[in-house]
Order: C-alpha cells, then sequence, then structure tokens
C-alpha cells in the first residue's frame, strides 16, 4: 500500500531539546509496553517511526532549514528568517535552528524504542527486516544532524525518563555511527518496489550510503575508499536502470510514486482532511512569488525563496527542464465554483481546464535565450491568447533580485514542480499539500555517482553518469574539459531546483562561502564571519540545548 504511515495516538515520543524527552502518552489506555510486545503493535510502532519524517522535512520552516542562504534562492517581497538565509544574525537562539535539532532526535528516539522493543516482542520472520527499515531512518536523521551541525550526541538508548546530561561526540564517530546502521540496514530490508510498499529497500540504503560516503569523503578524517564506495553505492542504487520518465512526469501531480523514486515522505489526502490548513506540507508554498490568493483563485504562495537570477540562467535552449520546472505561462480561465457561479481563476486552470484551447495568457516569462526575433515570434504567435491584464516578462526581469526594482504579484517566476491542484488544497487558509516529498531518486543518483567517479579518480565514468542527466533532458553532453565540481553543482541545479539538497550540496563541497556570496544578493563574504574570526559553515547548536544540557562541558560551533 502506497500510504500505510500512520501516527499513534499512543505514541509521543518527542523532544524539547537533546536532553527532555517525553514518555508515551496511552490514549486508549491500552498499555504501550503490552501493544509493542505484540506482532501488530510492533508493526505499528515501526509505522510511526516513518511519520516522524514529516517533522523533519514538512513543517512550514522546512525549506530555510535546506534551500535558505544558497546560491539558488534569495529573498522575494516577504521577509526571510534572517539568521538562516543571510548569516549576519545567526546566533545560537535564531528562528528556527532549533527546528531541525529537535525533530532529528524526536526521529531517533522513536527508533531507539524500535529497537529495544525488537527484542522482547513477539518474534516474527519479519522482525529484523522492520528493525532494519528503523535503522536506516535513525541514520537519515544522524546524516542531517552531522552535516548542519557537526558532532552531536549519540543516542541510543530507549528512555522512559527525562536524561539530563549528554556528551557531544565528534563528527567522525557519527559518520561511524551511521554507516554502522546503514550497514546492518542493507542487510536486512527488502528488495520489494518502493512504489509498490513504500518502505526502505536495499535502493534506498544504497542510495544513503552512497551520499554519507560522499560527503565524509570531503572531511579530514575521510576514509581512503570513502569516494570509491560512494561511487560503488551508487551504481548499486542505479542498478542499470536508465533515466526514461520524461522529466515533466517525475513531478506531475499524482505521479509521486513513479519508477524513479526512491525515498520520499509520504502523504495521503485522506488522513489530513481533517485537519488541512495543519497536517499536510508546505513544498509547494516558497519558490514562487505571491500569485494573488484567494481572491484570484490561485494557490497561496510566500513570495519567498524566489530563484536566483543564477538559477534561471542555468538552463539553456532546449533543456526540457525549463518548461517542466517552472511555469513559464500563468494562465486564467473560468470555473464552477461550488455554489454554481462562475469565476475567472488564475493558474489553476493549466492544470483543470477540460478546454485548455480557451484559456488566456496573463504572464510569459521570457526565457535567456530569447532573441529580439524570439520575442516578436512568440508576441505573434500567442496575440490571441493573451489576457486583457497580460504582462510579458523579458529574461533579468523575474529573478528574486529583481524585487528590489518591481515587487508585484507574479514579477518572480512560479516553481511548478511541487503543485498541488486538488480541490481540497487551500488556497487562502494556509500553506498545505498533500503531495509527497520526494528525498531521493534516480536522476540524483546518478548526480551522486558522477561527482562520486570525478573525486575517485575516475572522471571518465562519472561524466558518463552525468550526461545520462542530460540525456534525459534533451540536452548535448558535457565534455571532460567542461566536468569539475562547479558544473556538477549547475547541473544539480538545474535537476534538483527546489528539492532539499542546496543547502548540504554547496556545504558538502565547501562552495558555501563562494557561491552564496556571489549568487545571492543578501549574502556577502563578510556575513559568514562569525564573532570568533571563524566561519559559520556549520549552523550553531541552538541555545535551548546548551541551556537545557547540565553538562555544561559541551562546546559550540565555530562562528558562534
Amino acid at each position: 500500500m502506497k500510504k500505510f504511515i500512520v501516527m499513534l495516538g499512543i505514541i509521543a515520543a518527542s523532544v524539547s531539546s537533546c536532553s527532555d524527552y517525553i514518555e508515551e502518552d496511552s490514549r486508549s489506555y491500552v498499555p504501550a509496553d503490552e501493544t509493542y510486545k505484540t506482532a501488530s503493535g510492533f508493526q505499528l510502532l515501526v509505522n510511526s517511526n516513518y511519520a516522524w519524517l514529516k517533522g523533519i522535512y514538512g513543517t512550514s520552516n522546512s525549506p530555510w532549514l535546506f534551500c535558505a542562504g544558497t546560491d539558488m534562492y534569495a529573498e522575494g517581497r516577504s521577509p526571510e528568517p534572517a539568521g538562516l538565509s543571510q548569516y549576519t544574525l545567526l546566533i545560537p537562539s535564531s528562528d528556527y535552528v532549533g527546528e531541525l535539532y529537535n525533530s532529528c532526535y524526536q526521529q531517533i528516539q522513536a527508533v531507539n524504542k524500535t529497537v529495544y522493543y525488537s527484542t522482547i516482542t513477539e518474534q516474527t520472520a519479519n522482525v529484523s527486516t522492520l528493525v532494519g527499515e528503523a535503522r536506516y531512518l535513525r541514520a537519515n536523521a544522524y546524516f542531517l544532524l552531522v552535516q548542519t551541525y557537526g558532532g552531536v550526541p549519540i543516542v541510543l538508548d530507549n528512555f522512559t525518563t527525562p536524561v539530563l546530561s549528554f556528551t557531544r561526540n565528534s563528527a567522525e564517530e557519527v559518520y561511524k555511527q551511521i554507516i554502522t546502521d546503514l550497514e546492518a540496514s542493507l542487510a536486512a530490508v527488502g528488495t520489494g518496489s518502493y512504489a509498490a510498499n513504500g518502505k526502505v529497500n536495499k535502493r534506498a540504503v544504497q542510495d544513503l550510503l552512497a551520499k554519507v560516503h560522499l560527503t565524509r569523503g570531503y572531511e579530514s578524517f575521510a576514509a581512503p575508499d570513502d569516494f570509491t564506495k560512494a561511487a560503488a553505492y551508487a551504481d548499486l542504487a542505479i542498478a542499470g536502470q536508465a533515466l526514461n520518465v520524461a522529466f515533466d512526469q517525475l513531478f506531475k501531480p499524482g505521479n509521486d510514486l513513479n519508477a524513479e523514486t526512491i525515498f520520499s515522505v509520504q502523504y495521503d489526502k485522506a488522513s489530513t482532511s481533517t485537519d488541512p490548513t495543519k497536517l499536510g506540507n508546505s513544498q509547494f508554498y516558497y519558490f514562487s512569488s505571491y500569485l494573488g490568493g484567494a481572491e484570484s483563485g490561485a494557490p497561496l504562495r510566500s513570495y519567498n525563496l524566489c530563484p536566483t537570477g543564477y538559477a534561471l540562467g542555468l538552463y539553456e535552449k532546449g533543456d526540457k527542464r525549463w518548461e517542466a520546472t517552472f511555469m513559464t505561462e500563468i494562465v486564467e480561465g473560468e470555473e464552477t465554483q461550488s455554489n454554481g457561479t462562475k469565476k475567472l481563476i488564475l493558474y489553476y486552470p493549466y492544470y483543470r481546464s477540460t478546454n485548455p484551447s480557451s484559456l488566456k495568457v496573463r504572464h510569459f516569462y521570457e526565457p535567456k535565450w530569447f532573441t529580439a526575433a524570439d520575442r516578436e515570434a512568440w508576441n505573434t504567435a500567442n496575440a490571441s491568447r493573451k489576457a486583457s491584464t497580460f504582462v510579458y516578462h523579458p529574461w533579468g526581469e523575474y529573478s528574486a533580485e529583481h524585487t528590489l526594482i518591481k515587487n508585484l504579484d507574479c514579477y518572480t517566476i512560479p516553481v511548478k514542480k511541487f503543485d498541488d491542484p486538488e480541490l481540497t488544497t487551500p488556497s487562502s487558509t494556509g500553506p498545505v499539500s498533500t503531495r509527497d516529498i520526494i528525498l531521493s531518486r534516480l536522476g540524483e543518483t546518478y548526480l551522486v555517482a558522477a561527482e562520486a567517479y570525478l573525486k575517485a579518480g575516475n572522471p571518465g565514468t562519472g561524466l558518463d553518469r552525468l550526461n545520462e542527466v542530460r540525456r534525459r533532458a534533451g540536452v548535448a553532453n558535457a565534455t571532460l574539459a567542461q566536468f569539475n565540481i562547479d558544473y556538477i553543482l549547475d547541473e544539480r541545479g538545474r535537476e534538483l531546483l527546489g528539492e532539499y539538497h542546496r543547502w548540504f550540496d554547496l556545504k558538502r563541497t565547501g562552495t558555501l562561502v563562494a557561491r552564496a556570496s556571489a549568487y545571492n544578493y543578501k549574502i556577502k563574504e563578510a556575513n559568514f564571519v562569525g564573532i570568533d574570526g571563524k566561519l559559520k559553515i556549520l549552523r550553531p547548536i541552538p541555545q535551548t540545548v546548551l541551556d537545557l544540557n547540565q553538562n555544561k562541558d559541551f562546546p559550540q560551533n565555530p562562528g558562534y
């Protein structure tokens, strides 16, 4: 079944810091201990481990943690949290700094509970498989933590009473724990299709092992074979599968579980219907200008994390990812309302209209490669399609930085990859969607392999992996002369725009300062210099974590 994730009422194992865990609250009056010792109860416990992913990736603040403060996305009309997005005000008490820390430890403690009960629950043939799935989730949480904060406490015990003192492990130790969990997971999980059952399988584990070894390979404590292992694991995850799903189908609404999805955070419209303004996720809400909202029937957008001129300029003529990533035309058309009246709706008729030829174009965004002749040809060919309020946006006049000059609705190009045109998606009551958040997919795995082979000293094979991505996009192969880390980062930008990778990509490759200050109009190199003169590459350990930890020998990160 696609949607098997459930949140148990009898589980409320949450954390307000690394040292403050809340015990479970048995709402059904069935003791948790008794439930988890049964085969069905243990399965539900594992299911709840998956549900914690929504706390990591699905909150309204998650995009700040994964995408803000980079070269690809910058502030539009609405102010961003200045700490995460601009670094000058990044301090341990900054907005959202503690959110990822807390949600990852919630995930970790939930898995620790699963591992604990696995030894005392009813022993069935699939217990080891379920533990393998859980250990993958714990490894993923620690991987997010170590990339973001550096060394953090390694907590493997199932706490039933508050623990108030923790010691900070080194980043090297955390990586070792991640790999230990993943290797155990790889040996235990199944090989079933992810699209069929939505569970961690060997391919997902191989994909994450590739990313972990690739990332550790850049560290001072890297193992000599990290890049080689990263390449090998990426190829195992690829498993000879070519990129044959058309790019515009990868993110088509209703197609989130396609043949190239390796792992995702899954949502179910039925399960969120009880509180639709809160229980979905907000990935679609960012990466666009404000489109007019409820008054126009358009989807609510934040006018935040808007694509930079650099991001928009990555695409060349013929790249299929341009049209598939961006809403290059905003259309309008009549829709019948619930009361039977008709209303002129903006944006959504692109997906819903039964008569596309009747739609009018309200906004058109000219691509970088348009010549004066191209502009004239487009205007001539589309003269009859223009709405009465039509606006033509020339190249260079719809990026994030252009909001300094003109700051109006629809004046930055919308990212459409994550659109949710379901009638249940509110346009005015909240930034929520019931589409899945795709965390790992085959196109990215090819790019991980490309980078790993390059760093392992085998650029020819790495180039082959990268060019498979370009083949699907419909653009010419890159050459060995072009193939370097900067080119890979550009290709990742084209392929993965809006997906939750960019801050980690720049941090991993040591390009965060240079690229963010070069391409994000809000960031200067000096923004990264901390109070001790060191650069703010890691995010700070949250102040609440330091305050609540009775072990005061718990060092803060450089720069803070």
